[in-house]
């Protein structure tokens, strides 16, 4: 029996393992989606920005608003770049997670599996101890049967 509560609070652990790293992968997702939010938006600006001046370009502009605003998309650019970069991390750190999920509950299932197998081998031993038993009673009132037959 001592077996079994040792595998009940193994069991209590891996749980405990798995709950946390559920919740370090639900983290992870929200900041993988954030990150790729934080592009979106970005992605989203510059296409609203190249749109708003380009309207003005068409009319005229003279050559420092052009460098200025040719600067400022390179540099919308680098964010952007960067952002992705910070997005595919976190996406790794999120894939990595879901990973580490996936093997607490491959430990929490196999406890699961050692505990139900001990409890089965448990089970089986004891209806065997209890067919013994009453197999043996069987034969000892059959024994008394035949010796009380004999001295009739």
């Amino acid at each position: 029996m001592d077996r079994i509560k040792i595998l009940g609070t193994l069991l209590e652990r891996e749980q405990q393992r798995r709950d946390d790293a559920a919740r370090e992968c639900q983290a992870l997702e929200r900041q993988a989606r954030a990150a790729q939010g934080q592009v979106q938006s970005l992605q989203d600006y510059r296409v609203e920005y190249q749109q708003r001046w380009s309207g003005q370009f068409q009319q005229s502009a003279p050559i420092e608003i052009l460098r200025c605003y040719h600067g400022f998309v390179g540099r919308l650019d680098q964010a952007i770049s960067a952002q992705q970069g910070v997005a595919r991390q976190a996406d790794a750190r999120w894939q990595a997670g879901r990973e580490r999920l996936r093997q607490c509950e491959l430990k929490l299932a196999t406890v699961k599996r050692l505990i139900d197998r001990r409890q089965q081998a448990l089970r089986l031993a004891a209806d065997r101890r209890e067919q013994k038993q009453s197999d043996e009673a069987a034969q000892r009132k059959a024994w008394a049967n035949r010796q009380g037959l004999a001295a009739a």
